[in-house]
């Protein structure tokens, strides 16, 4: 039975998690059963555990591999990371890189720990080395080995068990603003319009269970969550995919404009000497849209399901509609200017066979006048 909470019994975390996850890219792709051969930690190729009703058809494609490796503890606060670190490798060169920390104390005691979390001295260190190592060990398993300089760090505070027993609306509610709080990482007093906007992203499947979803962490307040909890995991790697998508794209038209309004380029231009470029563009194009299709179908979900709702939510709250919107603008920018290339370089071989066909020309008309020239 639920009980609301009075002011003189604050909320105790009975049972519970907070996932800290850092996403990485680290190649072109990640072939999944030659990693799987080079590692010899425990390791499984995942699968989402549905708690709540879905097709069967509702599935990772391909499954990540996921990998657990013995790691010493991180203090953090008053709480410390468990002696294991978690890794899920993905197809098209996403790494996932994740820390447990148990949780048992007041509510309040989450804020302290989102606040050193926001910038901590030594999990990002650490992960970065960790992530080194296995790049390293993976050797071959991964195409074009290359960790980018962009990490996509978030958190998640998983509530199983909390004193007294309220239902996750009623918790929300009376605690709305240190709620608010705790997912900013922000001891600070929050306007009323920060908290509205903190707490707004919310969604439940029953009256004991609901979702907060923050662009810097999200509250996960109910048994059997893993499901939800491993559709944000996507979305955060999702992000981080677009993120590093956006930038090459970036790199890409830059040189691109560069040299299209090059005066040496066009002037020393001679047939063929721009092949090698356009291979180039044209081979940073269908990179580029091969790694956005495999991003954006990671997770199949249908409209109609409750995670479905959840991806959803998650992604109005990571801005990856704009994040889409800004990469395919760039990849039709790149190919105008692929064309503006390509069509300029066919016009300059045109141009260069006239001017030879003229020389030719009057090479033949002068030949006759030329004294003791033979056949003349």
């Amino acid at each position: 039975m639920n009980i609301p909470i009075h002011s003189s019994e604050s909320p105790f975390i009975e049972e519970g998690l907070c996932f800290v996850m850092f996403a990485f890219d680290v190649g072109a792709s990640i072939r999944l059963d030659e990693a799987e051969r080079h590692i010899t930690a425990t390791k499984e190729r995942s699968r989402l555990k549905r708690q709540r009703p879905a097709p069967q058809y509702f599935d990772y494609n391909p499954p990540p591999l996921r990998i657990t490796q013995d790691h010493r503890t991180i203090a953090v606060e008053a709480f410390q990371t468990l002696p294991q670190i978690e890794t899920i490798l993905y197809d098209f060169g996403a790494m996932m890189v994740m820390y447990r920390i148990p949780l048992r104390g007041p509510l309040r005691s989450l804020l302290r720990l989102s606040e050193s979390l926001y910038d901590h001295a030594q999990l990002l260190p650490h992960t970065q080395q960790h992530v080194s190592q296995l790049i390293h060990a993976l050797g071959t398993a991964i195409e074009k080995a290359n960790c980018a300089p962009f990490v996509e760090d978030y958190n998640i505070f998983s509530l199983s068990k909390i004193h007294p027993a309220v239902s996750p609306g009623q918790l929300l509610e009376q605690e709305r603003e240190l709620i608010a709080k705790i997912l900013r990482a922000e001891d600070a007093s929050l306007s009323t319009q920060e908290v509205t906007d903190a707490t707004a992203s919310s969604i439940a499947y029953g009256q004991q269970d609901l979702t907060l979803i923050d662009w810097n962490a999200a509250m996960v307040i109910g048994q059997e969550m893993d499901d939800v909890r491993a559709v944000l995991e996507i979305i955060n790697i999702e992000l981080v995919e677009r993120r590093f998508l956006d930038h090459q794209l970036d790199d890409a038209l830059e040189e691109a404009y560069a040299t299209l309004t090059s005066h040496t380029w066009y002037a020393t231009q001679w047939p063929g000497s721009t092949a090698s470029y356009l291979r180039r563009i044209a081979g940073l194009q269908v990179d580029s849209a091969i790694l956005f299709e495999r991003v954006t179908n990671t997770l199949k979900l249908f409209s109609d399901q409750y995670l479905a709702r959840v991806n959803r939510l998650a992604s109005q709250r990571f801005y990856l509609s704009s994040w889409d919107i800004s990469i395919r603008r760039k990849l039709d920018t790149l190919d105008n200017l692929y064309d503006k290339m390509a069509d300029h370089a066919g016009n300059r071989r045109m141009e260069i066979l006239e001017w030879i066909i003229i020389i030719l020309i009057a090479i033949s008309i002068l030949l006759p006048f030329i004294p003791g020239f033979p056949g003349y």
